[in-house]
């Protein structure tokens, strides 16, 4: 026993410090620090002049400084709060005379138009209080990259100042630069200036852009595709006469040929989706899809027949596709079942991602041969998406190089990164007098300028777009511009000093009623009720369309050799994640796990097993059971990238490798690489690779560490996603959707009749369920990104990945087929032990599924029976409700949920330098929703079925004195599914489509053997395999 004497002063002091409860601030208050006294005195040293403030009339005018307001307010996000209206900054000085619009707790949503050259769509922006915080499809389809758009907006990354020689300035200090320099240029004979943009589809922009072309005399505008689609333009345009790209009719065709076109990913309109998936229809009409390809891609993974080959082979197969159209020799046997499908078929399409002219010409012959114009395939009614010269592109690069060019003003492009010949145009810039660059970040291309004048995120911005022949959509800011930037419509204004806004100058150009201006206006709308009306819709079709005369059109067939090679050969690839790089700083992006390798924070190159093999390429599990690579040196056409990792793919044709665009940016952010910041790039760029040839693989010593979030390839045997074919559904509608029977003493029963659970009351009030028909689910991850902006989940980074610890709430499984079966092992008579270990290994040229699982939502949920504190629990309407508030973290429910769709925030990831994504930043900070709670370290959470959302169609609906309408009752992921996979609603309201859904014949519940009575449940993946 240890003898212990008390201190009566110190048990006393004690006594009374529990008595009086007396919490300190710190260490320093304790001990009575001095500090402690002279920082409360010093907390506001200068006077705020609150009574001129509030008595100002006109609060945009007023005395009071921002640094004042902000102290009065008290908000530390300064930056974006001020910019937090969608009009003059007086409507936000807060609420001091509150705008009619805005209802604090009320989102407003606005129309407008997400457009950065690469990607399109027509949107929704949800405000809260002034801040864009989520968007949503308006009449198109948004991708994952439109759905993060709204992220990019708050990057603190984007330039705040125009720039002169790297050094901030004033728009005023910059103007007269250019404008001096442009004058003289004009007035100097023989030089000249150009304008390089991405593809133009503004025509104010168009117009503008003339309108500087007339001021200065010799101006020449030159568009670029950072994906050249610039075959397939010339193609038409010596076809047709059209040099733009024709629209497809997906839900038309009968029978869907695609040559390396990923037009469910990349390739394209985002409506392909939502056409593609209405042809699909197994209830309808379900067409057949055959795509040949190398790189497995999301539209190759979603085909019923898919066939790899090197991309040498393609352009001699569509020569032979042809031919024997024409009835000229026989098909390759590859594609000999294409040829009769093709020939017993009234409608269908064959589409091709060669940006090779003469083989696009081969195409459009192929498509007159099966009559599939003006039926499956529009030129008469053209997309505008690409217009990119490649010839042009590389005429201004001659010209910059020989001295031709005086002064380069860019848009929306970033060539110094995106250019196959990069260094030939870095070189040439280099010798160009004035460049000028609109970027909105210090991008490769705007370090080397001499000014840059940053432009505005479309968020913030006034514009219109003409997508296609007679549909016009138009954009509106949705917040004022939170730093220092300019429309680059603005700065063309500017520049050929017009006075005028450009929000005056796009109305009057719909409107004409700009008499005076040289070039009208197009007339579009009539009055201002009526720009009022479009603004608010932000779509519209007119009648007024460019009409394309079809009659002289020229068909021509080159030739094309079926081609033989033993080399191994490379082509680039794009993720749905990524793109072309453009948004490498966002990390939702970055962290969004590619649908067919599961892997995020990386490119990598693909290659298939048999390769692998035949070059001592391995990837492997470590301990923690994260995933590893070989790593390569790979030389194409004298280009070398060193030290790429590996990852073998199925599905990747043999003698093939592939490496994605969109990595290695060195001047991008904290998140997507900043070698003047010290932060490594992300990956590789692939770009100086774009033109593929024969690749020189090199194995070099090193391991490369991946990040991926799902490690097995294959089902193993396991019933998880059940599938038929479309032969036997319509034999059968319940083909494919088996359901076991258990032996009980009450004779054999489905697992659902088999109960120890008290059932909960589901028929009184609503009961939300959630379908997810998974053969109309093609993986687009647009429903994962969504979730995220929803839910506030944070980004963790690369290695809490690898260590599956990501907070995903929604995560979308992918399934690659086996060659070994259950039924084969039979036939064979193959052990057990080496049929499982068979299974494990995905076939070369396998099948794909996907299914996406979130929280089940269980009736008898497994997670709720074994939380000691009741943090989570059943709620009255079918939701499994999570309250973080009780959470202390035992981890018990995700142990116990089968689904493994429970995240535990292992570290606090928001305001913590080692986590320094958008929540450990003023500005990032801005997109996160203020319905839903910021989860703190040590709490468990989950996909909450949107719960925040639920509620304000129910309030919304009480309010009304409605019952809430099927078309109103959205979770995240429903409200952006292209494709109309995800379909949510009342199963207690029989006017909600989840009724006839949840009565279907191919509906079934993941894991149905375990009795947890999901609320979400599954429709069977059909393929049409005839």
């Amino acid at each position: 026993m240890v003898n212990a004497t008390i201190n009566y002063k110190d048990y006393n002091f004690y006594i009374n410090m529990i008595k009086a409860k007396k919490y300190w601030k710190g260490l320093a208050e304790l001990n009575n620090d001095p500090i402690v006294e002279k920082l409360a005195q010093n907390e506001f040293v200068e006077d705020i002049p609150v009574d001129d403030f509030l008595g100002d009339s006109d609060l945009g005018s007023g005395s009071t400084s921002r640094r004042d307001f902000l102290k009065f307010l008290g908000f530390s996000t300064a930056a974006a709060t001020l910019a937090a209206c969608e009009a003059p900054v007086n409507k936000v000085i807060p609420y001091v005379v509150k705008p009619d619009e805005i209802i604090p707790g009320v989102a407003n949503y606005y129309a407008s138009t997400i457009y950065d050259g690469h990607d399109f769509a027509s949107v929704l922006v949800k405000t809260r209080e002034g801040r864009p915080i989520k968007i949503e499809p308006n009449k198109t389809a948004t991708n994952a990259r439109v759905q993060a758009s709204v992220l990019s907006m708050y990057d603190s990354a984007r330039l705040k100042n125009p720039m002169k020689g790297k050094v901030d300035t004033d728009w005023e200090t910059i103007d007269a630069d250019i404008i001096s320099k442009l004058e003289k240029i004009s007035t100097d004979k023989g030089k000249n200036i150009a304008l390089l943009t991405s593809t133009i589809i503004s025509p104010s922009t168009e117009k503008l852009i003339s309108g500087f072309s007339e001021k200065y005399g010799n101006v020449r505008h030159v568009q670029m595709d950072t994906i050249s689609h610039h075959g397939m333009l010339e193609a038409n345009k010596s076809t047709f006469g059209v040099r733009a790209l024709p629209t497809y009719h997906f839900d038309k065709a009968d029978v869907i040929v695609s040559f390396g076109a990923d037009f469910l990913g990349n390739w394209g309109s985002t409506d392909y989706a939502t056409d593609y998936a209405n042809g699909r229809n197994p209830n309808k009409k379900m067409s057949k899809h055959y795509q040949i390809e190398s790189t497995l891609t999301l539209t190759g993974s979603n085909a019923d027949e898919r066939i790899p080959i090197k991309p040498s082979e393609q352009a001699g197969l569509l020569y032979s596709l042809y031919n024997d159209l024409n009835g000229v020799g026989t098909a390759d046997s590859r594609i000999s079942k294409i040829v009769e499908a093709l020939k017993s078929v009234n409608s269908s399409i064959v589409v091709c991602n060669s940006n090779d002219k003469d083989v696009q010409l081969l195409v459009n012959s192929i498509n007159k041969k099966l009559g599939n114009y003006k039926i499956t395939i529009d030129i008469s009614n053209p997309s505008y998406l690409r217009k990119g010269n490649d010839d042009d592109v590389a005429n201004l690069i001659s010209d910059m190089n020989i001295g031709n060019i005086d002064a380069l003003i860019t848009y929306n492009v970033n060539p110094s990164y995106t250019l196959v010949n990069a260094h030939d145009f870095n070189t040439g810039l280099s010798k160009v007098g004035m460049k000028v660059s609109s970027s909105l970040y210090m991008d490769e291309t705007a370090t080397k300028m001499d000014y840059v004048c940053p432009d505005n995120h479309n968020l913030e911005s006034w514009g219109d777009a003409n997508p296609s022949n007679g549909i016009y959509t138009l954009m509106q800011p949705t917040i004022n511009p939170l730093f220092n930037g300019r429309q680059f419509q603005d700065s063309l204004l500017s520049w050929t000093n017009n006075s005028k806004e450009y929000y005056n100058y796009i109305q009057s150009h719909y409107m004409n009623d700009d008499k005076h201006l040289e070039q009208p206006g197009i007339s579009l709308i009539s009055d201002e009720p009526d720009w009022n009306k479009k603004l608010h819709d932000g779509y519209f079709i007119t009648e007024n369309r460019e009409e394309y005369n079809s009659d002289n059109e020229i068909f021509s067939a080159p030739y094309f050799p079926l081609l033989s090679s033993e080399d191994i050969e490379f082509e680039i690839s794009e993720k749905i994640s990524m793109g072309d790089g453009s948004q490498s700083n966002n990390p939702w992006l970055q962290e969004l796990p590619d649908p067919l390798s599961r892997a995020c924070w990386d490119n990598y190159l693909t290659i298939s097993a048999s390769n692998a093999r035949d070059l001592g390429i391995k990837n492997w599990n470590v301990s923690n059971g994260a995933l590893n690579g070989s790593m390569v040196n790979i030389t194409v056409d004298g280009y070398e990238l060193k030290n790429v990792p590996v990852m073998i793919q199925p599905g990747q044709a043999v003698g093939t490798v592939s490496l994605a665009v969109g990595y290695g940016r060195t001047h991008a952010g904290k998140c997507g690489g900043d070698v003047s910041e010290g932060v490594k790039p992300i990956g590789h760029n692939a770009y100086p690779l774009s033109n593929g040839g024969v690749a020189k693989i090199e194995v070099v010593e090193g391991t490369h560490e991946f990040a991926a979030t799902q490690l097995h390839h294959t089902m193993m045997g396991r019933d998880i996603v059940k599938e038929t074919t479309l032969a036997e559904y319509i034999k059968n509608p319940a083909s494919g959707n088996h359901t076991d029977l258990y032996h009980t003493h009450d004779g054999k029963k489905k697992a659902s009749e088999v109960s120890l659970w008290d059932e909960h009351d589901h028929e009184t009030g609503h009961f939300w369920n959630l379908s997810i028909d998974l053969t109309a689910c093609n993986g687009c991850a647009a429903c994962v990104v969504s979730c995220h902006a929803e839910n506030n989940v944070p980004v963790v980074g690369k290695e809490e990945v690898r260590k599956s610890r990501d907070m995903h709430w929604l995560r979308i499984d992918r399934y690659f087929s086996s060659d070994m079966t259950k039924e084969k092992s039979e036939k064979e008579n193959i052990s057990a032990i080496t049929m499982y270990a068979d299974m494990e290994n995905p076939s070369d040229s396998p099948e794909t599924v996907y299914q996406p699982v979130m929280c089940q939502h269980c009736n008898h949920a497994p997670c709720e029976t074994v939380c000691p504190v009741a943090a989570t629990s059943h709620g009255m309407e079918g939701q499994n409700h999570m309250a973080y508030n009780r959470c202390v973290g035992t981890r018990y429910c995700a142990n116990n949920c089968p689904y493994k769709v429970r995240r535990f925030n292992w570290f606090q990831y928001s305001d913590n330098d080692q986590f320094d994504y958008n929540m450990n930043d003023d500005y990032g900070k801005m997109v996160l929703n203020p319905d839903v709670v910021v989860r703190s370290r040590g709490v468990m959470e989950k996909c909450s079925m949107c719960i925040q959302k639920i509620q304000e169609i129910k309030l919304t609906a009480k309010k009304d004195g409605k019952k809430v309408a099927d078309k109103d009752a959205q979770t995240a992921c429903s409200s952006v599914c292209a494709t109309n996979a995800i379909v949510f609603g009342d199963a207690n309201d029989e006017s909600h489509k989840i009724n006839e859904l949840k009565e279907d014949s191919r509906k079934y519940d993941l894991l149905d053997h375990l009795n947890v009575a999901p609320s979400v449940f599954y429709q069977t993946k059909i393929r049409n395999k005839a």
